[in-house]
């Protein structure tokens, strides 16, 4: 949606744009100028004391009525503004033939300012306007005139802004403005697009302007080429984020008219073609119409067969979006790192957690082999490639549960494991072939976050007690609480409190590290590629450094160091099982099923989703699928199993994004432009992690287990800035004049925000008693609660929050 101002700050307001004399005020009766001032008449008593009405030290201007005129204190010129906004359609580049002609007509001879170092707004209009009317008869005085409301009050007269509804609010596009002047005196048209080098502050809607198009048109002209129409196409083509990106990158004016003329031979070929505007242009979440069309395939496998039919056309470019483009290759080669690493040491710490959990049954080589095997497999077979899947710490926790139940009755581990996977696997394939992932239709934003925010509370959770533990086994030694008498022919013992304490050091400094770098873009150090670089590579360069700091500048400090032993894959005994085992397997696997049905679904939800702009559709059921294939063959293998994870598929799409920043009331947010939808970095990523198989236990060894739990902290705190829950915890601790503006703050009230807050830490509190409960038993039923989440937010919720305040607190990510 384009939205035409007349009126914007330079700097200052942005509600001002006809100047309104006061002097009409002489026609106004005495009691209407009276009512309006609030003056009491001459007979009323004014009780007021003699320096209540002293104005002495009264700093601004004020209006006094006195015989029908206006003093202004201490000389000051007051004006009143007229401020009027206007919504206007965009081009149609399809049917307005007159659209396409001015971008080419005025392409050949447009002039085009890049990189200007003057963050003036003012200055750079005056020299945009002196190149533009060279041939003209009109001089620049008498434009800016036309532009600005008054020489005193600076106003931008007429403008046109882009404005993005989304979730129920508005955000206005503050990188760019369209500004339009008319001029009785010149003979034909001109547009001039200035490119600044630095963000201007053209008020408070329009805080950081990198794009100023200008345009100057006659007064005498026909409606489809005056200066509105004129502006309207070309805030038409700014108003798409992706091409002021690419527009940010060019290093010279061909390359930049290059750019406007192929998108708008894209938008006339898009805008055509109804039906390829929809499927090109359609954000990829779960959307209940994207399979609904009628197919000629039976209800049973329907929605697999659309699925395949969607994703099928981009398979191949789902190769090349992973090489061509400007700094692709840079996000590719920064985005394999990030995924090698955030896979690979998650993948050695729940080994170490597996390996204490089964009795060394399923340890470290096992997991990476599973990693590398089913990340392969999914990132070259999967619907959606920037889904990663990886065990997680609810498998962790069911694969707990599993040992227990195979000691506590005298079973065969593997047998078992291996049949609980496999019931797993056959409902997993009911629920695809029926579209039982249809269902998710009903998952919103709230119930992601939930799953989200327990994701990141376990991450944080596993930290806290592994460091914990090394406190309780070193630094409450008992060798440091006691005099002991060593014998000289005996080696000293030492208090290991040392130990501790350097645990703990790397832990926090992988940490600080890692978000500091990953945050390096908002500083003002280096250029901004570096910053950018640096960023990207936050995670690999954190754990790096901290396993340097660990294993060679504190070598004389032994840390522990995880434990391996060589793969061993046998065939599980299943011939051997009882039929009540068997039956016990098939329970077993139900509920993991849903806990496999809940997990994938919510990460590729939240991958889908259409703040991240992805166009190439999705693949629920055929995802779904493939997973249950995939992990009926790890469990009989005795592998541990894998599924979408939390927080590393959202990060691996924020990997390969450009993003753009945004400005509103000194607020900063960043909005996704687009995504390289590839499944080069899930295929390379995951070549390195099975080559990593060959690298256990040297040199491998060398990360402590302190810097993998720092990472767990990094991933957790990272993921928690797309998490809207989150930042509505933080308001419970915000003085309310910082608030954000946030749609949902405008929109919902305060007290509203928080009863929906309150609900979503009842359901995630219910979720952490379950879920980290000392008994193994009762983490059965945490499947179960997470599918309970879709009817109480839609049962239950609405009868404490209102349903026209929940369509802005939890619109569907």
């Amino acid at each position: 949606m384009i939205t035409m101002k007349k009126g914007i700050a330079l700097g200052v307001d942005s509600q001002a744009s006809e100047e309104i004399s006061i002097n009409g005020i002489d026609s106004k009766k005495d009691s209407d100028i009276k009512q309006l001032l609030q003056i009491p008449d001459q007979n009323q008593t004014d009780m007021r004391s003699s320096s209540e009405i002293d104005t002495e030290n009264y700093k601004e201007a004020s209006l006094t009525y006195e015989d029908h005129e206006i003093i202004f204190n201490e000389g000051e010129e007051v004006t009143l503004m007229y401020s009027r906004h206007e919504k206007i359609p965009m081009k149609d580049f399809g049917s307005e033939i007159r659209a396409s002609m001015d971008v080419e007509n005025f392409l050949n001879r447009t002039l085009l300012f890049l990189d200007v170092p003057d963050g003036n707004p003012e200055r750079v209009l005056e020299n945009m306007l002196k190149n533009l009317l060279e041939e003209e008869s009109c001089t620049v005085d008498e434009a800016k005139k036309a532009i600005f409301t008054t020489d005193s009050v600076k106003k931008l007269a007429k403008t046109i802004q882009g404005t993005t509804t989304f979730e129920g609010g508005c955000d206005l596009d503050q990188s760019w403005i369209c500004i339009l002047c008319t001029l009785p005196t010149i003979q034909r048209r001109h547009v001039a697009i200035a490119r600044l080098k630095h963000p201007a502050n053209l008020g408070r809607t329009s805080q950081e302007v990198f794009f100023i198009t200008l345009i100057v048109a006659p007064a005498k002209l026909k409606g489809t080429k005056n200066a509105l129409e004129t502006g309207r196409t070309f805030a038409t083509l700014f108003a798409d984020s992706e091409l002021r990106h690419n527009l940010l990158t060019c290093h010279s004016e061909d390359e930049f008219k290059k750019l406007l003329s192929s998108r708008t031979k894209f938008l006339a070929e898009r805008q055509r073609d109804h039906e390829r505007r929809f499927s090109e242009g359609e954000p990829a979440a779960f959307n209940l119409a994207s399979t609904t069309n009628k197919s000629k395939c039976c209800f049973f496998g329907r929605d697999l067969y659309e699925d395949i039919k969607r994703r099928l056309p981009h398979y191949v470019s789902d190769y090349k979006d992973g090489i061509i483009g400007h700094k692709t290759l840079q996000k590719t080669a920064a985005t394999v790192v990030f995924l090698y690493f955030s896979c690979l040491l998650p993948s050695i710490a729940f080994g170490v957690l597996n390996a204490s959990n089964t009795d060394n049954k399923i340890d470290v080589t096992k997991v990476i082999v599973s990693q590398a095997f089913g990340g392969l497999l999914f990132a070259i077979f999967g619907g959606q490639p920037m889904v990663i899947v990886l065990t997680t710490a609810p498998l962790a926790l069911y694969t707990k549960v599993v040992a227990n139940i195979c000691t506590d009755f005298d079973l065969d581990f593997f047998a078992m494991y291996a049949a609980v996977g496999l019931w797993n696997m056959f409902f997993l394939i009911i629920y695809s072939v029926f579209g039982l992932s249809r269902l998710m239709k009903w998952s919103t934003r709230s119930t992601e976050e939930i799953f989200a925010l327990f994701i990141s509370i376990a991450f944080t959770v596993d930290a806290v007690k592994a460091i914990v533990k090394d406190f309780d086994h070193n630094y409450d030694n008992p060798l440091c609480h006691h005099n002991v008498t060593a014998n000289l022919a005996a080696p000293l013992l030492e208090c290991p409190r040392a130990n501790s304490i350097l645990y703990l050091l790397l832990t926090l400094g992988t940490l600080w590290l890692g978000i500091s770098l990953f945050n390096f873009t908002k500083t003002p150090y280096l250029n901004e590629n570096k910053r950018e670089i640096l960023a990207d590579y936050a995670l690999p360069f954190s754990v790096l450094f901290m396993s340097f700091i660990g294993s060679y500048v504190f070598k004389d400090i032994k840390l522990d160091k995880f434990q391996s032993q060589d793969l061993n894959i046998t065939t599980p005994p299943l011939k051997e099982m009882s039929s009540g085992s068997i039956f016990g397997a098939m329970g077993l696997g139900f509920c993991l099923s849903l806990l496999f049905f809940m997990d994938q679904n919510i990460s590729a939800a939240m991958v889908n989703s259409p703040s991240n702009k992805m166009k190439k559709g999705s693949a629920y059921h055929w995802d779904l699928l493939l997973i249950g294939i995939l992990n009926g063959a790890l469990a009989f293998c005795g592998l541990p199993m894998v599924h979408g994870a939390l927080p590393h598929s959202p990060l691996h799409v924020r990997a390969m994004a450009d993003v753009e920043e945004r400005v509103d009331q000194g607020h900063i947010s960043t909005k996704i432009v687009r995504v390289r939808e590839t499944r080069l970095t899930g295929i390379i990523s995951h070549i390195f992690i099975g080559i990593s198989f060959f690298m256990v236990p040297t040199p491998l060894h060398y990360i402590p287990k302190a810097v993998l739990y720092g990472l767990f902290l990094y991933l957790a705190v990272t993921a928690l800035s797309s998490i809207q829950m989150f930042d509505r915890l933080l308001l419970l601790i915000t003085e309310q004049a910082a608030y954000p503006p946030n749609h949902y703050i405008r929109s919902v009230p305060q007290r509203k925000i928080h009863f929906f807050t309150l609900t979503q830490m009842i359901q995630l509190a219910v979720l952490c008693g379950f879920g980290f409960a000392p008994f193994p038993y009762l983490k059965m039923c945490f499947p179960i609660l997470i599918l309970l989440l879709l009817p109480i937010r839609h049962k239950i919720v609405p009868y404490i929050i209102e349903r026209k305040y929940l369509k802005f607190l939890d619109g569907h990510m």
